[in-house]
């Protein structure tokens, strides 16, 4: 009888083993994409939006406000005192008639974006769905009957993209006793907790049952949250997420201050750019310009080829670039920004190769201003050289043996270029000269030997 015992607590620890398995596996493979994915588009759209970073004579950033000093223009209630009765009469305004899910997501499909995230509700509290715990939300708005929401997951489903929602899960300025900013008199726990129970909990709930999102994107900052958000509130909003849904990622701004170790990616403050490699999968939210929402007189756009450098350079270190655009009122996206979007999306089709699914290349000395991401292969590796400045004498340095290089190439054009030993255990390949006014991201690509 004790071997039959035996025998039965063998194989139900073989099962339990087997189990616990497919658990990780699972896991593993949840967490995949993004972390090939890379790039993805970011957007602020709401009733800020109508405003454009103006109202009643003041723009953002207005310094004679105490606390108007900032171009985020979804921050314009707060930033430039509106009162509450008056912006959120902005309900009655929002008909944004030349809204185009397909034109959108089409754009970010282009270039070369992976994922969407759209603000379903910023901090103001206001929800671009029909939400049933909330009267202040897209049903209010002359778009009553439409789904924006749905008519964005239908596009990204068309074009192959991911999707998520940015949620304001702390600070909400509608609710009575939701988070508010740091100049006003912070809420007490207790009260925060009805907001938290009425509102917050069950909207990211219709989120998930409604659009069955690929990611959650929640938002707090340094340690401003965490009398409200704390351990026992992030933790209860994972577990309603997990409960939910087996494949919807958490980033780590669920709880800045103390993101625990249950989410699935670090996000990063807006546009910070880490120098060194991470452990956890991570992103970097970035603005186009200064703000996140349509600021009509935020006229501060980067390049695409200095976007297209941060996006290279968080790739070089593990990380994923999501990058914002703040659409116009109207529904319709900037021309700026769409500029940017084509520009990078060509340098994209021609080089993507050197940053979907690529992982850091690490102890690999080279230049500064040159960047490393490889890919695994049967017998070796390929490596991509990305070089982001211009070199002395353009030529790259790697310390790579020669015997090691089967053979390099630049990507774009596929021309074979010569390896040379530099008498110290390493190479140097020289580059074509480059084509005046061209400040394009050239890519080395090599074929290394085990």
């Amino acid at each position: 009888m004790k071997r039959f015992f035996s025998m039965i607590l063998v194989l139900l620890g073989l099962y339990y083993s087997v189990i616990a398995q497919e658990v990780s596996r699972k896991e593993v493979e949840k967490i995949n994409w993004f972390k090939e994915a890379r790039f993805g588009m970011f957007v602020h759209w709401g009733l800020y939006s109508i405003l454009g970073g103006t109202y009643n004579g003041r723009t953002m950033p207005d310094t004679a406000l105490a606390n108007g000093k900032s171009w985020y223009a979804e921050w314009i209630q707060q930033r430039l005192e509106i009162p509450n009765n008056e912006y959120q009469a902005l309900v009655e305004k929002f008909n944004p008639s030349r809204f185009n899910a397909d034109e959108w997501i089409k754009e970010a499909k282009n270039a070369g974006m992976k994922y969407f995230v759209i603000t379903a509700k910023h901090h103001d509290g206001f929800a671009l769905w029909d939400s049933n715990v909330s009267n202040y939300d897209i049903a209010a708005t002359p778009l009553r009957g439409r789904d924006i929401l749905g008519e964005l997951v239908d596009a990204c489903k068309k074009y192959g993209l991911k999707y998520g929602f940015y949620y304001s899960h702390w600070q909400d300025w509608e609710h009575p006793n939701g988070a508010i900013p740091y100049w006003k008199p912070a809420r007490k726990s207790r009260d925060f907790e009805k907001y938290w129970k009425e509102k917050s909990l069950p909207q990211v709930q219709e989120l998930i049952e409604r659009y069955d999102p690929d990611l959650l994107w929640f938002d707090t900052w340094d340690e401003e949250a965490k009398e409200l958000i704390t351990p026992a509130r992030r933790d209860e909003l994972i577990h309603l997420v997990r409960k939910l849904s087996s494949k919807c990622l958490i980033n780590g701004r669920i709880a800045m201050h103390d993101p625990g170790n249950e989410i699935d990616f670090l996000e990063m403050m807006d546009n910070a750019y880490p120098k060194q490699l991470l452990d956890k999968p991570w992103q970097t939210p970035a603005t186009m310009n200064h703000t996140w929402a349509w600021h009509s007189k935020d006229f501060n756009w980067k390049s695409s080829g200095q976007m297209l450098r941060y996006l290279v350079s968080n790739a070089s270190k593990g990380g994923n670039y999501l990058l914002n655009i703040g659409p116009k009122p109207d529904g319709t996206l900037p021309l700026p920004a769409i500029r940017r979007l084509r520009e990078m999306g060509a340098w994209m089709l021609t080089h993507g190769e050197a940053v979907y699914a690529t992982q850091p290349l690490r102890d690999v000395p080279t230049n500064k201003g040159v960047v490393l991401t490889h890919k695994r292969i049967e017998g070796g590796q390929i490596i991509y050289a990305h070089i982001l400045d211009e070199l002395p004498d353009n030529t790259l340095k790697l310390a790579i043996a020669k015997d090691k290089i089967q053979n390099c190439q630049l990507v774009e054009t596929g021309e074979m270029r010569n390896v040379k030993s530099d008498g110290n255990k390493g190479v140097t390949i020289s580059l074509p000269e480059k084509d005046p006014y061209d400040n394009a991201i050239r890519v080395l690509k090599l074929y290394v030997k085990e």
